[in-house]
């Protein structure tokens, strides 16, 4: 469940879908592969949220070591919000 911003630095609560952006994240393998222990394996759904404020300077990027990533808004990406 999405209670607060993604931001670890930023303490607003996720209240509403129109009000800064919801994420879903593909978490895990790819789907349909085998795990190391015989059985498929399929990748989960999780959602994180930036606040207004926080979606207007940043964005969410997932690496498969590192995890979610706060990631600033490049001038295009920024000009297209």
């Amino acid at each position: 469940m999405v209670s607060q911003c993604a931001n670890p630095s930023c303490s607003a609560s996720f209240r509403y879908l129109h009000q800064g952006k919801l994420f879903r994240v593909e978490i895990g393998p790819p789907q349909g592969e085998l795990a190391s222990d015989g059985r498929w394996a399929f990748p989960r759904s999780e959602f994180f949220s930036l606040c207004e404020n926080c979606a207007a300077e940043m964005t969410l990027e997932y690496r498969p070591q590192e995890g979610i990533l706060l990631k600033p808004l490049t001038p295009a990406l920024r000009a297209a919000s």
